[in-house]
């Protein structure tokens, strides 16, 4: 009886939601002979999120017979498959430009979602593993952005020679941010790397002679493959992708180059967080991110695991920073505004924070999201706020919460079965 009069209160919720959206997404303004008036116009898909998302809201408090069996399903089910869908993943990925269906558009999306798996990776580091909330992620982004395109103008490095320089500024980044933070935890920290991300921006466009200014900096070069261009024309004493292979030039091929150079970043960063976390720091990180006080007993010191958890996270954030700068070609400060630090923080929440795999799950939906909301206009927005509110109450822990852990005991003897 008590499930069936809170179901028929979350039918009837969702219903008086209905009502109550039909006035705010039904109604639009229009000009006419210079007049401002009122269409009717109604937007059933907003509408329909609407009622769902508020009857989601009526359901949630339904008992649960065993609230605990469906985390433990799924934590059997990828231990038990784990390297199946690691593969098949990775198959996936690399054909991902030549099926049949495969766009331009589909590809450059695909990057863009490699970019942020990437970078929420990088976070994970910080904030899933040592429990170190970091809201100005986007500054260490913008640091090997900027280090990439001032070094390649100024110097003529290319690509792969100013890649590791500036994973390595965005991790003297990251240690400069973590000296002053050693001591904060909590929201403390949270409100100081916040600012810094507002330095970063602020100094970016105000020291015009060096970064540009407002203005940004253009004309920076694209990744080559062992010097072949990808453009219609080469350098003079080079040569493009197309004259040294004897096929016409296509548009196409530097979209799916730059698609499979984000592909191996982003595995090569996947490697090497899983082998970190798999040695003593790696440790180190989760048992700060457990108790600090605690650690300080076992004789961890707190200050080299922060300071390692913040370089580690900024220095994979200067690689990806480095390959947005030579896929755009242009950057500027308002490409590292605070909505690039949240929507990195939402994905490594959304995704579970320590979950590697749930990271990828979250970067799609929140990249995906937008583009497939497209079609119902100004109320995009509205669509993805409710569905990433809905996710958030399905799922409260992330999408994937649940992870192996680092380290597995063998049992003792006289606790083996007998």
């Amino acid at each position: 009886m008590e499930l069936s009069a809170r179901a028929k209160d979350a039918a009837l919720a969702a219903l008086v939601a209905c009502v109550l959206a039909i006035p705010l997404v039904g109604l639009t303004t229009i000009t006419l002979d210079g007049k401002t008036v009122i269409e009717t116009r109604f937007d059933w898909v907003a509408i329909g999120v609407a009622a769902v998302f508020v009857g989601r809201l009526g359901l949630g408090s339904l008992p649960r017979r065993h609230p605990s069996v469906e985390p433990l399903r799924i934590a059997v089910f990828l231990n038990r498959h784990m390297r199946p869908l690691a593969w098949f993943g990775l198959i996936a990925a690399v054909g991902w430009p030549f099926l049949p269906f495969s766009s331009n558009y589909l590809i450059d999306l695909a990057t863009g979602v490699l970019i942020y798996v990437m970078l929420g990776w990088g976070l994970n580091v910080v904030v899933g593993l040592a429990g170190l909330l970091d809201l100005g992620y986007a500054a260490f982004y913008a640091v090997g952005a900027y280090s990439f395109a001032l070094f390649a103008q100024d110097f003529g490095l290319s690509f792969w020679q100013a890649l590791p320089i500036a994973g390595v500024l965005a991790s003297a980044a990251g240690i400069l941010l973590g000296f002053p933070v050693l001591r904060l935890r909590g929201d403390y920290l949270a409100i100081v790397t916040l600012g810094f991300g507002e330095i970063v921006r602020i100094v970016l466009r105000n020291w015009t002679s060096l970064t540009g200014g407002p203005n940004g900096i253009n004309n920076i070069p694209r990744p080559s493959l062992f010097g072949l261009v990808f453009a219609a024309g080469a350098p003079p004493g080079h040569e493009t992708f197309a004259q040294f292979f004897g096929i016409s030039f296509d548009p196409g091929q530097r979209l799916i180059f730059l698609y499979f150079v984000i592909l191996a970043l982003a595995l090569v960063t996947n490697f090497v967080t899983l082998r970190l976390r798999r040695l003593p720091i790696g440790r180190a990180w989760e048992a700060l991110r457990e108790d600090e006080i605690a650690c300080r007993a076992l004789g961890i010191n707190p200050t080299t695991v922060k300071l390692s958890a913040f370089a580690t996270g900024a220095m994979l954030a200067g690689f990806a920073g480095a390959f947005f700068a030579a896929r755009l070609g242009f950057i500027s400060p308002e490409s590292f505004t605070f909505q690039e630090s949240a929507t990195v923080v939402a994905i490594v929440v959304l995704g579970g924070r320590g979950s590697q795999l749930g990271i990828v799950l979250a970067a799609i939906v929140l990249v995906t999201l937008p583009e497939f909301g497209r079609g119902i206009g100004q109320f995009r927005m509205l669509f993805f706020g409710a569905a990433m509110v809905a996710i958030m109450i399905w799922r409260p822990r992330g999408l994937l919460a649940l992870r192996a852990p680092s380290i597995r005991l063998p049992a003792l003897a006289s606790e083996a079965p007998r």
